[in-house]
């Protein structure tokens, strides 16, 4: 994937980092669940489907963002060299990761790191050190 970070204006990043940390709050003081991402999606899935309009709002929300985004900014340009199948394949491999790890970066990133989680902060700094690791073996040995 190649994002033109000369395009990057921190206002935007800034933005959208409070945008999170609001949802996630929100979703706290009026519904009292944390933001994991992967937990609410999960939930919407048989055999462990549970009721909540809420979470169908919240993946659609999600899915609705960029959408709404372009409509006061461009999009920004990307590509990636990988064939669909492996995205795929990646795609599952992330979702197998955050049921073993009991959560997403969300849920431990954003929620769990905030009301300091020791077991968040591990969580988390396994997945960025794995990610870490992933980018140096791809770009830089196979």
């Amino acid at each position: 994937m190649s994002i033109d970070l000369s395009a990057f204006t921190p206002l935007t990043a800034l933005a959208g980092g409070a945008l999170i940390g609001l949802a996630a709050v929100l979703l706290v003081l009026f519904n009292g669940r944390i933001a994991g991402i992967s937990g609410i999606v999960v939930a919407l899935l048989p055999p462990r489907l549970q009721r909540g309009a809420w979470r169908l709002a919240f993946v659609a929300g999600l899915l609705a963002a960029p959408w709404l985004y372009q409509w006061f900014a461009p999009l920004p340009v990307t590509a990636s060299p990988a064939a669909w199948p492996l995205l795929v394949l990646a795609g599952l491999l992330v979702g197998f990761g955050t049921r073993l790890g009991s959560g997403c970066t969300s849920g431990h990133g954003v929620c769990g790191l905030s009301r300091l989680s020791l077991r968040s902060l591990v969580a988390t700094l396994v997945f960025m050190a794995t990610g870490f690791a992933t980018v140096f073996v791809v770009r830089h040995v196979v």
